[in-house]
């Protein structure tokens, strides 16, 4: 069986001499080799199967608990993202397996009700809270009972640096960009998936028509859903290769537009007033939670990392949780119970 892996580390050797290799990487605890899989595919299927992963499906990605079957989750963008960052790389000649694996563990961290619960949580702890130091602290210290999934240093650098906010794409300081070409590419997928198919859903929604679009938008990018992240990773790819992959590369034009998009969505969408009203109500369950649970000793949660505070443990409790999960505990605790 060991030919096997000899035969999948000897196809990586047919990739740009740029790509990250799965033979040169490294975990932080020592394992027996797989006999029929690479390293990066071991991390894949370690995010795939853990619980963290599963969750994704009742988290929000923008519109907290939608009525309508088809607008995403925090799971279907995982997925979206997956797909545009594998379209990348295959075309570069680049590591696949390293770059399926990033995408899927880069929000493994997000809290319930999307990025209002992340705010919330960044007020309540001390050391404060970002989606993508979780993502990092869930596959390696939460995952398995606190054992952690022992990932490889370039799936955990690519989770922890995919992140921009309203931050450069690409940053003149590279330090801030993940040390892998693969990571590069899931780090500006990201950005490519969430305003294409945000926008997508906030139409379906009703919140915006096609017509609000911005008109460099539609003319530079395309009028479509599927056509804009055409355009948009074919640009990547096209520069990309005109320099040398140096580094994952836009062009001006697209670069400009992308971020105007952004900028679009949270003037139109993100910020809408609906949106606040919500974020309010979601503030409330939030608070109400840690409140309850740390002022209850009784309350049972997850007793890993030992070497953490209960406070601490609390916040990874609530930011594990999915929506549907926050508001039947936030039930349980503030509403009364029918008497049986």
């Amino acid at each position: 069986m060991k030919e096997i892996r000899n035969i999948l580390n000897a196809r990586e050797t047919l990739l740009h001499a740029k790509a990250a290799k799965s033979l040169f990487s490294r975990r932080e605890r020592p394992e027996t080799p797989s006999p029929v899989r690479t390293e990066f595919q071991r991390d894949r299927d370690r995010i795939l199967h853990c619980k963290s992963f599963r969750r994704l499906k009742h988290k929000t990605q923008v519109f907290i608990a939608p009525e309508g079957d088809h607008y995403r989750t925090r799971l279907t963008h995982t997925l979206e993202l997956s797909q545009i960052s594998r379209t990348i790389a295959r075309a570069l000649n680049l590591n696949e397996d390293l770059t399926e694996a990033i995408a899927l563990g880069h929000d493994l961290g997000h809290t319930p009700f999307g990025h209002a619960g992340e705010s919330v949580l960044n007020e309540l702890s001390p050391d404060g809270f970002r989606h993508y130091e979780q993502s990092l602290r869930v596959v390696e210290k939460l995952e398995y009972d606190g054992k952690g999934l022992n990932l490889t240093a370039e799936v955990r650098n690519g989770i922890l640096k995919h992140s921009k906010g309203m931050g450069p794409v690409l940053p003149e300081d590279r330090d801030r960009l993940p040390f892998t070409l693969e990571g590069q590419i899931v780090r500006i997928s990201d950005l490519i998936a969430y305003v294409n198919h945000d926008l997508d859903d906030a139409v379906r929604a009703g919140i915006l028509s096609e017509s609000d679009i911005p008109a460099s938008n539609q003319r530079i990018l395309g009028k479509k859903f599927a056509k804009r992240i055409d355009t948009i990773v074919i640009d990547v790819i096209r520069e990309t290769l005109r320099d040398g992959l140096d580094h994952i590369s836009l062009s001006e034009d697209i670069h400009q537009e992308l971020l105007s998009l952004r900028m679009f969505l949270f003037d139109h969408v993100y910020r809408q007033e609906e949106r606040r009203t919500e974020n309010e109500k979601v503030r409330h369950i939030m608070q109400t939670l840690f409140e309850r649970i740390i002022c209850n000793p009784q309350f049972s949660i997850q007793p890993y990392p030992e070497d953490d505070s209960r406070e601490r443990r609390i916040i990874d409790f609530i930011a594990g949780m999915t929506d549907r999960f926050a508001l039947q505990t936030f039930q349980r605790m503030v509403l009364p119970h029918y008497f049986s």
